[in-house]
């Protein structure tokens, strides 16, 4: 097994009528992607898994039903809780597996994005997942595949839970994500409910230690033998977990803890730390803001990341975000010491004028205004936001990502993509690449014209537009500007249109611009 690329065009269809908007997830062998179907004209989550050994049509046929079938009986016997699956088609020996939408966030990204949990919180998930891998023992399945790319959190209800099906659709012991396999497994030996239960530990363990117990070593056979040999890494974290997540991963699958004993010590995390599992719900990606992400998909060319934009701003019409973006940047580490130009936010003008020309003033380290603080993303940019705001979510596209800053999923937001491989002018990037997209928007006016300017030293281009309607239409003022090399960053600043001139959201506006860092050779 190799680690899955993403090399399929992201507007082609699947089978005929899916097609494919953004990855949001991966693992080894295996990525998630929002997706569409064309043909109902809705929303779908699509897992594209690498099938190691080449399938007929009589082999593709077995693992498609028994993927179907196997989540169509858990759907049953756990309603609510396991992803509802709408199809699954074998082409060029690739599984692609096609879920009705979740709203929620995968727990690898929740755990990348803010880090491990604390226990009840973990406890809380354990229970949620608990419950289902016992339905489906109490049924006679065997998930066999449980990580945590297959747990979606969400901001209300309990998780719920996709893959079932997979385990035993091929002749190899671990389709995805062999660091959570158990010993039986890596050993290639039958499995039962013993090897849920091991994964389980390995979730546990992986969110109070924000890493997994074993380590992905490159190449699936590599960590599975490291599962099976090597010694499992003593929790430090786990506190009132620490005898459950060890007691689950015992090597020896007679010897793990049985489910009973295992949801008491959840149940008595809980009720012993009530108050520490009050956390900042997860704010799922796209949330509320498809119909954005569907026609930012119709869109063709390079700049997809922007449909993952659509993310869950709930107050205000997302979509807008959700547009085909471009002019994004580089990645790196080391924060310039170079002076910056700074420039403040357009002044208040109507359709047809276009923004404000920005004032350059030189500053080594610009003073932050009151109730701001300085943040540095582990991309290697930075820059300054107002206290309160934190990252809400991170897309990433083959050579490009994106980041979104808000507070709590409401507007304002601020969004930062990069990219490589960009036209050497900003100006026919916003014209030719993105303004297309946004054209599709309902309620879409540029304001002004397309405005080519210098930013930090670099050829830089301002579009700044409206959207959407109503009570919905938001304001957004975006900046693009080049690195070299092909490389460039954006900044999109958005805010809800009858507010767009508040004091608050000019100051924003003019710190992110004086501020904004990014890496330079």
């Amino acid at each position: 097994m190799t680690m899955t690329k993403a090399h399929v065009s992201a507007h082609e269809l699947v089978a005929g009528r899916y097609r494919l908007l953004e990855v949001f997830g991966r693992e080894t062998n295996r990525l998630w992607w929002y997706a569409e179907d064309v043909s109902a004209e809705q929303p779908r989550l699509v897992a594209q898994t690498t099938l190691p050994e080449p399938a007929g049509d009589d082999s593709a046929r077995r693992v498609t039903a028994r993927v179907v079938r196997t989540s169509e009986t858990m759907r049953l016997l756990c309603p609510g809780q396991v992803a509802t699956v709408v199809d699954a088609v074998v082409e060029a020996g690739t599984l692609w597996t096609v879920t009705e939408w979740i709203d929620g966030t995968p727990l690898d990204e929740l755990l990348g994005r803010e880090g491990a949990f604390n226990v009840a919180r973990a406890a809380r998930v354990g229970l949620e997942v608990l419950d289902v891998l016992q339905a489906a023992h109490d049924g006679g399945i065997t998930h066999g595949e449980l990580s945590p790319g297959q747990v979606f959190v969400r901001d209300s209800g309990p998780v719920v839970v996709t893959g079932f099906g997979l385990a035993g659709a091929t002749l190899v012991p671990r389709l995805t994500a062999p660091s959570y396999a158990s010993p039986e497994q890596a050993r290639d030996e039958r499995i039962g409910p013993a090897a849920d239960l091991w994964a389980l530990g390995a979730l546990l363990y992986t969110m109070v230690e924000g890493r997994p117990p074993f380590r992905d070593r490159g190449r699936p056979d590599a960590t599975l033998k490291a599962v099976d040999r090597l010694p499992l890494r003593t929790p430090l974290r786990a506190g009132p977990l620490t005898q459950a997540v060890q007691g689950l991963l015992r090597k020896n699958s007679r010897e793990r803890l049985t489910r009973p004993v295992v949801r008491e010590a959840l149940v008595r995390t809980l009720d012993g730390d009530a108050d520490a599992d009050r956390e900042p719900a997860p704010v799922p990606r796209l949330r509320g803001a498809y119909a954005g992400v569907r026609l930012a998909g119709r869109e063709p060319g390079r700049w997809l990341l922007a449909a993952g934009t659509a993310l869950a701003v709930v107050t205000v019409a997302a979509a807008v975000l959700a547009a085909t973006h471009q002019l994004p940047g580089v990645g790196g580490a080391q924060t310039p010491a170079r002076p910056t130009t700074s420039a403040g936010p357009p002044a208040r003008h109507t359709a047809g004028t276009g923004p404000a020309s920005p004032t350059p003033t030189a500053s080594a380290a610009p003073a932050l205004p009151a109730g701001y603080h300085r943040y540095a993303a582990p991309e290697g940019f930075s820059v300054a936001l107002p206290d309160g705001w934190k990252r809400l979510a991170t897309s990433r596209v083959s050579d490009a990502y994106r980041v979104v800053f808000g507070r709590d999923g409401a507007s304002p937001t601020l969004a930062v993509t990069h990219s490589e491989h960009v036209g050497p002018d900003p100006v026919a990037v916003w014209q030719e690449d993105v303004e297309p997209g946004l054209q599709r928007l309902p309620g879409y006016h540029r304001v002004g014209t397309v405005r080519a300017t210098t930013y930090q030293g670099d050829r830089a281009a301002d579009l700044e537009w409206l959207a959407g309607t109503g009570d919905e239409r938001v304001h957004t003022f975006g900046r693009g500007f080049l690195t070299g090399g092909g490389d460039a960053f954006s900044l999109r600043f958005t805010t809800p249109a009858a507010t767009w001139d508040d004091a608050a959201n000019r100051l924003a506006l003019r710190t992110f611009l004086q501020t904004f860092r990014v890496p330079r050779d």
